[in-house]
């Protein structure tokens, strides 16, 4: 499947993160044919051919993300757009249930560009809400997007969308709702990029 660039590797604070890896495992659950409704626990609403799932409507998963467009043959097709509980959302065309072009929206407005990404780089190292807002006075330092800082509990991390389990490889909201087990991809992702709940001392690292 193809949904466009990502930003480079390490460039993008958690809550600013790799949408890539959210839209592909929503995906995961949804791209299903209506018989499995069922059994996903997803749920439908809108119009049908031949008892098929067809035409305009709106699909929810189980994790409450809608999915509100065309729909054929019991798969996205056509213009429609993936809302995510966390307030994100990805509009997209799509073809037989793979997304063939869209544009991502952060749920603070942020809007992510294929081209010439310089959020929170060397460019420009603000966040979204000091851009929006203007920066702290000197030496009062921002460590997130988010002002203060949301509580990690222990041993996890803040994915962007929730609190990530490294040993159960589970995804819960932030209320502790789950939405998903992470893939590989997705665990290298995480443990590479997104905030820890934990201190972690390093020392001193000489130049190689």
């Amino acid at each position: 499947a193809h949904y466009g660039p990502i930003p480079p590797d390490g460039l993008v604070p958690c809550c600013h993160g790799d949408y890539r890896l959210l839209v592909e495992a929503y995906l995961r659950l949804s791209n299903r044919r209506g018989v499995a409704m069922d059994h996903t626990g997803s749920r439908y609403i809108g119009q049908r051919v031949n008892g098929r799932l067809e035409g305009k409507g709106t699909y929810i998963l189980p994790t409450e993300t809608k999915y509100i467009g065309e729909m054929k043959d019991g798969m996205f097709h056509g213009k429609g757009t993936l809302q995510f509980p966390s307030g994100s959302k990805y509009e997209g065309t799509w073809d037989c249930g793979i997304a063939i072009e869209g544009k991502y929206t952060f749920a603070d407005g942020l809007e992510y560009k294929d081209d010439k990404w310089h959020y929170c780089d060397g460019y420009d190292r603000r966040f979204y809400t000091e851009i929006c807002n203007g920066l702290k006075p000197a030496g009062i330092s921002q460590r997130t997007n988010l002002d203060p800082p949301r509580p990690i509990p222990d041993g996890c991390y803040d994915c962007g969308d929730g609190f990530y389990n490294p040993q159960t490889r589970v995804v819960v909201d932030y209320k502790h709702r789950f939405l998903r087990n992470a893939d590989d991809d997705e665990h290298e992702w995480i443990i590479r990029t997104c905030r820890k709940g934990w201190d972690e001392i390093v020392g001193f690292k000489p130049k190689a």
